[in-house]
């Protein structure tokens, strides 16, 4: 099986490395699509894909991605009846 172009190193290591980071808060997938996107964000605004950039740029949406799940959490209603505040 030919592996994907965002999984060849340094971006499978970038991938790798925000996993661990983010255990617990986003699963691999997810961060394998930030990394995905940041990378080509990167290609496409610069015409080169920094590997410290793709890093920075995925890290910032995986905290992005984390503090909107958790205000979704935290406005959500906690009983089935939706009616405590």
């Amino acid at each position: 099986m030919a592996q994907r172009p965002d999984s060849e190193p340094p971006f499978g290591e970038i991938g790798d490395r925000l996993a661990r980071e983010f255990t617990g808060v986003h699963d691999e997938r997810t961060v394998q699509r930030c990394v995905a996107a940041a990378r080509y964000g990167a290609l496409e605004v610069t015409g080169a894909a920094a590997p410290d950039l793709v890093e920075r740029v995925a890290r910032k949406h995986l905290q992005v991605l984390a503090v909107v799940a958790a205000e979704k959490r935290r406005r959500s209603p906690r009983t089935s009846l939706g009616n405590t505040p």
